[in-house]
């Protein structure tokens, strides 16, 4: 990624991408001729499949290959709801301690075998006996599953949860129970050949730190005409995105999968053959502070830093523009139902924080600008470029009001681990994909919740979110969800900063027809978009 305030490293970097890519691009050239008259999507991707197991796997090209595999059993709309895909109709009990749904009688597994709801047991069973990827933790109500018929599968549940079937109906991939280890083994299951999967493609070779190769199957049901229309899907690997942006000018690559830094896209917007399509964010960008640490458990320091942040600065300068406020709200605007349109978001007021402070007791005794002993480092991802633009407007802001903070960034996996360690005062970073209120409430601010970083442990909060999860119509969970945001809120467990407009570009003199999902992890590259997108004429 590159960092938008340096227009010269910009130039510089972009032109060394140019060199690394005149020397792949011959390369690849000898090793990736088409078969006559096929067609190929060539993607760009910054990262290797490191899992091919897709219950297990939790990187974007992971995710991105897998999804064009094995079949979710639900379609995300732009408003984060969910639509039928491979289950046609699901409801609920009177009572909500039984779940159900239907699937479809028409899909097959790429060996013959059909798809039923034996699958589908068979893959909830194994994740939440093995504990395996954030699924698990997404559906704590969940007892037994039994099939009911080939097209009908029924859950027991401990106690009403009313997210618990769009949950697993996005966040599960489904998985043939007749070529995976049985129950106990499937985290271990490397899945890395012989693939027997049922999506629009199928993967055909692999070429780590090069290409991974999929071709469209036949009988494909979920897209219109039973076949996707295009032959092969190509996802190559590439240095980053500079590399990605040169090749896609250069007509070497039909379509960026990774969403673009604002720099890039502005480079490529009026590009000849060239079209960036844009993609709403369902989830945000924030930052946490550590309950367990002091002060951060005091929350007059949490509002003072609170109105220590140039919002608008951050959403003008760091993004250009390509961001929205969320009103401060752990519920985004873009979920329409849920949001909240009467909260207000934290206003950026240095003179307010150092009356907080002072009130709190803090004083600056050596008259330095600074309040004593309240200085705080703030952990971010250095490779975030986003993020390490807004990381030092925080600081220079909050310096303002008297606020001294250290700016900490770190490489991705030890920024992970700290941060699920919760060794930071401060953490920087965003959710991806957050669109089920009830849901991931419980998980980000549970005591035990599953991504609590903050160590958050509210009584009051985990009564809303009972509320809220076991209640079984969406006019039942709309209040305590929007009273849970709001006590959030009140209290600074979480300071949402915006939710982000992405950016994705592809050679639109080529291909047409690509159907945008919203999040980068969806964006351009959904089983549907890969499934519907065609050659022009």
């Amino acid at each position: 990624m590159i960092r938008q305030f340096r227009t010269a490293l910009t130039r510089r970097a972009i032109l060394m991408g140019g060199v690394v890519m005149a020397m792949g691009v011959a390369t690849l050239a000898s090793t990736s001729a088409q078969a006559q008259d096929k067609t190929r999507l060539v993607i760009g991707t910054t990262a290797d499949v490191v899992n091919f197991n897709p219950l297990v796997g939790n990187s974007r090209s992971d995710t991105w290959v897998t999804n064009l595999m094995y079949p979710r059993l639900m379609q995300m709309t732009p408003a984060g709801s969910k639509d039928p895909y491979v289950a046609t109709k699901w409801g609920y009990s009177e009572d909500g301690l039984t779940a159900w749904l239907e699937i479809r009688d028409d899909v097959t597994w790429n060996d013959g075998t059909p798809f039923t709801a034996d699958d589908i047991v068979f893959t909830i069973t194994a994740v939440t006996s093995e504990k395996i990827g954030v699924t698990a933790g997404l559906i704590p109500a969940f007892v037994s599953a039994e099939a009911a018929s080939p097209t009908r599968v029924e859950f027991k549940l401990s106690r009403p949860d009313s997210a618990f079937l769009t949950n697993i109906g996005f966040w599960m991939p489904i998985v043939p129970k007749h070529a995976f280890p049985a129950v106990g083994s499937v985290a271990a299951f490397a899945n890395d050949s012989n693939w027997v999967s049922v999506g629009p493609f199928l993967l055909k070779s692999v070429e780590p730190g090069q290409r991974y190769v999929l071709e469209a199957v036949d009988n494909y049901p979920l897209v219109d005409g039973g076949r996707a229309k295009v032959d092969e899907i190509e996802f190559r690997v590439f240095p980053d995105v500079n590399a990605e942006a040169l090749a896609l000018r250069a007509g070497d690559l039909d379509l960026i999968a990774n969403a673009l830094p604002a720099p890039i896209a502005q480079t490529l917007k009026g590009q000849p053959g060239i079209t960036v399509a844009q993609a709403p964010s369902l989830g945000w960008s924030h930052v946490l502070y550590n309950m367990k640490r002091a002060p951060l458990d005091n929350v007059a320091v949490r509002k003072a830093l609170a109105h220590s942040v140039d919002y608008e600065a951050i959403r003008a300068i760091a993004m250009q523009g390509l961001a929205n406020t969320t009103n401060s709200s752990v519920i985004s605007p873009v979920l329409s139902y849920w949001a909240d349109p009467s909260l207000k978001e934290y206003t950026y007021d240095p003179e307010l924080a150092k009356s907080l402070l002072t009130e709190a007791g803090y004083t600056d005794a050596n008259g330095d600008g600074f309040f004593d002993n309240l200085e705080l480092s703030l952990l971010y991802e250095q490779s975030a470029a986003d993020i390490a633009n807004w990381a030092q407007i925080m600081k220079d802001s909050s310096a303002k009001s008297g606020i001294k903070i250290n700016l900490v960034g770190l490489e991705r996996n030890t920024y992970l681990a700290r941060g699920r360690e919760k060794d930071f005062d401060i953490y920087a970073g965003n959710w991806a994909v957050m669109e089920e209120p009830a849901a991931y409430l419980g998980l980000a601010y549970r005591t035990d919740g599953f991504i609590n970083y903050a160590s958050i442990s509210d009584p009051e909060l985990e009564k809303l979110i009972d509320q809220a999860q076991s209640a079984t119509t969406p006019e039942a969970v709309k209040v305590p969800v929007q009273a849970a945001a709001k006590l959030i809120q009140d209290q600074v467990y979480d300071n949402v900063l915006y939710y982000q407009t992405f950016q994705f570009a592809y050679n639109s003199d080529k291909w047409d027809g690509f159907v945008v999902q919203p999040s980068d992890l969806l964006s351009l590259v959904n089983p549907l978009s890969l499934a519907s997108v065609k050659p022009k004429d």
